[in-house]
C-alpha cells in the first residue's frame, strides 16, 4: 500500500464518524421530513400522500399559521435590530484600556450563556409577572401592577426585550471588530476636527460592516427559531390571543401536541425557504453596504 493511499485511508477514517452521523442525523430526517411535507402523517399512522394540501392549507384555511408567522416577523424585524444596536453600544463601552475590562466583559457574556435555557425564561417571567418583582416595586411606589404578559402586545414586546438581553455574543464579535481598527483612523480624523458620530459613521460603521454582516445573518436565523422563551413565557399556549405564538411553538404545537407531522413538516420548509431568501437578500444587498479593506473602499 501506497503511502498516499495510506494517508488518504486514515484522512477517510477520521472524518468517518462525521460523516455518518451527518448523512444519518441531518440528511435522512431532512430527506424524511421533506416527503412527510407532501402527505397526512398523524405519527402513529401510516403517511398518506396528499401532495401540496398542507402548503395550500398554510395560506388558505390556517388563520393561525398566518398569525404565527406575522408575530415572528414582527419578533424577528423588531428584535434583531434592537439586539445588535445594544450589542455594538455595550461593544463600543467596553472598547476601553482598562484592568476591569476583561472582569465587566465576562459579565456582560453570562446571560448569552444560559440565555436560551428554560431557567432563564421562568426567572423572566417571574420578574414581570403579575406577582413579579418589577409589579411588587410598583406597588410599593403607589403605582397599579401592569399586566407585561396580560396583553398580545406587551407579551410579544417582552419575548423582544427578553432577546436584547441575550446579546452578549454579538457583543464579543463587535468587540473584536473594534479591536482590529487601527486607532490611527481615529487620530486623523481628530486631527481634522471630527466629531463622534462623524468618527461613529465614517469610521467604525464602515469597518465594522462585515462584522455587522456576520452578526445580522446569525442573529436573523436565531431569533427565526426561537422557542424555548414563548413556549415557558405563554405555559405552551402562545397566548394571551397567540400573541407569542411563534412560528416554532406553532410548528411544535403542530407536529408533537396535534400530532400533524406532515402539516408540521410542511410549515418546517417554508420556514426553511423563508431564512433562505431572506440569507440572500442580505448577501445580495451586502455589497452595498458592506466594506473590505481588501477593496480599497
Amino acid at each position: 500500500m501506497s503511502s498516499r493511499l495510506r494517508s488518504n485511508l486514515w484522512g477517510y477514517l477520521f472524518i468517518g464518524p462525521f460523516i455518518i452521523g451527518f448523512l444519518a442525523f441531518t440528511i435522512t430526517p431532512m430527506l424524511a421530513s421533506l416527503y412527510f411535507s407532501f402527505t397526512e402523517y398523524g405519527l402513529f399512522d401510516a403517511p398518506k400522500w396528499i401532495g401540496f394540501e398542507n402548503y395550500i392549507k398554510m395560506f388558505t384555511e390556517d388563520p393561525r399559521y398566518i398569525n404565527s408567522l406575522k408575530v415572528t416577523i414582527i419578533y424577528v424585524f423588531a428584535g434583531v435590530p434592537l439586539r445588535l444596536a445594544f450589542a455594538l453600544l455595550v461593544a463600543m463601552l467596553l472598547n476601553v484600556g482598562s484592568r476591569a475590562v476583561g472582569w465587566y466583559r465576562t459579565l456582560y457574556y453570562l446571560p448569552s450563556l444560559i440565555g436560551g435555557s428554560v431557567a432563564v425564561a421562568i426567572m423572566w417571567r417571574n420578574i414581570f409577572g403579575d406577582d413579579g418583582i418589577v409589579n411588587i416595586a410598583l406597588k410599593s411606589m403607589g403605582i397599579d401592577s401592569v399586566r407585561w404578559f396580560g396583553e398580545p402586545t406587551a407579551a410579544l414586546w417582552m419575548l423582544i426585550f427578553l432577546s436584547i438581553w441575550q446579546f452578549g455574543s454579538s457583543m464579543l464579535i463587535f468587540l473584536a471588530g473594534l479591536k482590529s481598527i487601527p486607532a490611527s483612523f481615529y487620530e486623523a480624523a481628530s486631527v481634522d476636527g471630527a466629531n463622534f458620530f462623524q468618527k461613529f459613521f465614517r469610521i467604525t460603521l464602515p469597518m465594522l460592516s462585515p462584522v455587522l454582516l456576520f452578526n445580522i445573518i446569525m442573529q436573523t436565523i436565531s431569533a427565526f427559531m426561537t422557542f424555548v422563551p414563548a413556549f415557558i413565557i405563554s405555559k405552551g399556549t402562545g397566548g394571551p390571543l397567540d400573541g407569542t405564538l411563534l412560528y416554532s411553538l406553532y410548528l411544535f404545537k403542530q407536529g408533537f401536541e396535534y400530532f400533524n407531522m406532515g402539516y408540521a413538516s410542511a410549515m418546517a420548509w417554508v420556514m426553511l425557504l423563508i431564512v433562505a431568501v431572506l440569507t440572500g437578500i442580505i448577501f445580495l444587498t451586502s455589497k452595498y453596504w458592506v466594506h473590505y479593506e481588501s477593496e480599497g473602499k
